[in-house]
């Protein structure tokens, strides 16, 4: 009797790394278009577990799971690890550390109009550091209450107190009376 495919695989048997391709390249695509972004991703994620489940094949133990229930379990925690990465790296290049007001003035606006920005931007510097952080990337970036709340990792419902209140603030130190609620008649 032979030993079992992953065994094999283990071993350096390359017709066994050809049978295990051709037996679970089905189970392993499945799972890979799952955690894919598009088909190239979906290859690429392919290629990457399948060269995880070359690594671990050794760990496999017929007594305690089946060579598909362990295929599945390792590629899928390789896919997750790399969905995982994937999103830190987007998260870190959408998030500098720095923050550049993007340069709007032109030579034909009114020094009042500087005088204000200036302003704005002195009491935006006053905001304690995560009342800034979200309104800095509302402002400067663009970004929806949503993708802050995901960019940051922080509850959306706390992303919103710290706009609503950082808002406040900012209208308080420069004067602007703040807004108020008309009565319902």
């Amino acid at each position: 009797m032979q030993p079992p495919l992953l065994s094999r695989v283990a071993q350096g048997d390359p017709n066994a790394v050809r049978e295990c391709v051709d037996r679970y390249g089905a189970l392993v695509w499945s799972i890979a278009r799952r955690f894919a972004t598009d088909a190239d991703d979906a290859e690429d994620a392919v290629q990457e577990a399948f060269i995880e489940l070359w690594r671990k094949a050794e760990r496999y133990d017929a007594t305690r799971s089946s060579e598909p229930t362990f295929i599945a379990l390792i590629v899928r925690r390789k896919l997750i690890d790399r969905a995982r990465l994937r999103a830190t790296h987007e998260r870190d290049q959408l998030l500098p550390e720095e923050f550049d007001a993007p340069s709007t003035a032109s030579a034909t606006e009114s020094v009042d109009v500087a005088d204000e920005a200036r302003r704005a931007a002195k009491a935006l510097s006053e905001l304690r550091p995560e009342e800034r952080r979200v309104l800095e990337l509302s402002i400067y970036q663009g970004l929806t209450h949503e993708q802050i709340a995901r960019a940051i990792s922080m509850p959306l419902g706390t992303v919103k107190t710290h706009v609503r209140k950082g808002l406040a603030r900012v209208r308080e130190l420069l004067g602007v009376p703040a807004l108020v609620k008309e009565a319902q008649v």
